[in-house]
């Protein structure tokens, strides 16, 4: 039975990781395939009607082979016709820029149905019940959601209404066990709405400000787990239902975030298996479906692979333009609010030593995966991202650095000067760490570079047409770099690329420009 067991779970494994990995190769070519579309307008000299239909006919073509549902398709290229009125636009006016706004636009108003999410609110038990089918990742998901906000200052606890699935509460109560969330299940109870109902009651007696209800799912839309999530809804009265999806589901997504919102009033929906930041079609669908916004989308296994979905930075990635919001917020996640000043004013004074480099190589750990990050950031797909295969080495490499430097002394580690880093201490650092001495001789190279780079931040000069551009150009230049992790910079190709890149941005070389909220931007 064991055996069995195992095997039943590597099929399902090996399933959902061939899923996961069909999704992200279609949705990698959709972003690529629009974004080729209008940049082959680029090539134009004169815009007709003829040109647009070319250009929303490709873009029609990527969107229906991504699996978005055809009423949107359909629905997105007679918006854009409306939008975009060629024969009425004056002469001079950019209509190749037009045209991608209205894309733009469209694109993101199939992702925002306009309405608002439920917020949750302090000093009250927000109770938030979890819906989908069998498989979609609800448990996972749920557990997620309580991670994420218990890191902003809620005390989430979970409760395993599921009383369908072997194992269901096992699972809940591993997931909450390493997340540090209360829980509460039954082994002997069958019926999950009167488990809801009592963990509900109990979680509020002790106050918690967020219960969240992991509920049963099937392997199809069946009368019994609608009949079922409608007993729930009454016993709990939950202020907000999240439907969860499989973002690899393809066209069956909207059939079924249709049959979930004609069930329970759906508020709000959460993408899953949306590994490397994918933009599903399933997405588009839920959100057409069920009315209802996208809150977050996960982007893979571990507990923090969890986003918060913003529509706008979602199709900015998509089309390549990058997503500043996201970026800020990875670099606020990573460096609480207390340490950014500190570590600005140390580097301001030429202050760089061995624990700011452990402390900026262990933000970028937290960050994820450096691909993912360089997505983010406006114009790095043009200057061709990381090389397959040195995402990886370079996690490695970091990870042998930072082991070298946890066998350091405080004074080595606060030293500012590598002079102090004589023959005997490289022999007893490589020796505490197990590493190689070339491996710290590597090191010690990488920090004198990254010192020296630091030091001619101040000294960098922007162009400008006009005194006070050329001043807002150089606080952005030096307050970006400063924001940034040392290796993410080195990374990006050095201060060198950057400040090409924010020419580039001023100029108006690439889409959207700063963000509005960014640093130095009024």
């Amino acid at each position: 039975v064991r055996q069995c067991e195992r095997a039943r779970a590597r099929e399902w494994r090996s399933e959902s990781a061939r899923a996961r990995k069909e999704v992200k190769m279609v949705l990698a070519e959709l972003g690529t395939k629009i974004s080729g579309a209008l940049r082959n307008m680029s090539n134009v000299t004169v815009f007709d009607d003829e040109v647009l239909d070319t250009c929303l006919k490709d873009i029609a073509t990527a969107l229906l082979q991504a699996d978005i549902n055809i009423k949107l398709v359909k629905r997105l290229r007679d918006n854009v016709k409306k939008a975009v009125h060629l024969e009425d636009m004056a002469a001079g006016l950019n209509k190749r820029k037009i045209i991608e706004k209205a894309v733009f636009s469209e694109l993101c108003s199939m992702l925002d149905p306009g309405t608002e999410p439920y917020q949750l609110k302090k000093g009250k038990s927000n109770v938030v019940m979890f819906v989908g089918l069998q498989g979609n990742g609800k448990t996972t998901t749920c557990t997620k959601y309580a991670y994420a906000n218990k890191r902003k200052g809620y005390r989430p606890a979970m409760i395993c209404a599921d009383t369908f699935r072997a194992g269901a509460f096992d699972q809940l109560k591993q997931n909450c066990t390493k997340a540090g969330i209360p829980f509460y299940g039954s082994y002997t109870e069958t019926d999950p709405a009167a488990i809801a109902a009592a963990g509900v009651k109990r979680f509020r007696e002790e106050k918690y400000d967020l219960i969240i209800v992991d509920t049963s799912g099937r392997h199809k839309q069946e009368d019994a787990l609608f009949e079922e999530m409608r007993e729930i809804e009454d016993a709990v009265e939950p202020d907000c239902i999240v439907f969860v999806i499989d973002g690899s589901v393809g066209q069956a997504a909207f059939d079924q975030a249709q049959a979930f919102k004609k069930t329970v009033p759906v508020g709000a929906v959460i993408v899953t298996k949306l590994d490397g930041h994918a933009k599903g079609g399933g997405a588009l669908s839920a959100v057409a479906a069920t009315d209802s916004p996208i809150i977050f989308i996960g982007t893979g296994e571990h507990i923090d692979e969890f986003e918060t979905f913003h529509a706008k930075s979602f199709v900015s990635r998509l089309l390549g333009f990058g997503d500043w919001t996201g970026f800020m917020d990875k670099i606020n996640d990573v460096i609480p609010d207390g340490q950014q000043p500190e570590l600005i004013e140390k580097l301001q004074g030429g202050t760089f030593s061995m624990r700011i480099l452990y402390e900026q190589y262990a933000n970028i750990m937290k960050m994820g995966p450096m691909g993912q990050i360089m997505q983010m950031i406006p114009g790095m797909n043009q200057m061709g991202g990381i090389p397959q295969g040195a995402e990886q080495a370079g996690q490695q490499k970091m990870k042998g650095f930072m082991t070298i430097m946890d066998s350091m002394t405080d004074e080595e580690l606060d030293a500012t000067n590598v002079k102090i880093f004589d023959d005997g201490r490289v022999r007893r650092i490589a020796q505490g760490s197990g590493r190689h001495l070339r491996e710290v001789s590597m090191l010690l190279d990488e920090y004198k570079r990254m010192g020296q780079m630091w030091g001619k931040m101040g000294k960098l000069k922007m162009p400008g047409k006009g005194g006070a551009s050329a001043i807002n150009q150089r606080n952005n230049l030096q307050q970006m770099t400063k924001m940034l992790p040392p290796q993410l910079l080195n990374q990006m190709g050095g201060v060198g690329a950057l400040q090409q890149l924010m020419k580039q941005m001023e100029s108006g070389g690439l889409p959207g420009g700063f963000p509005k909220g960014f640093p130095g931007m009024m």
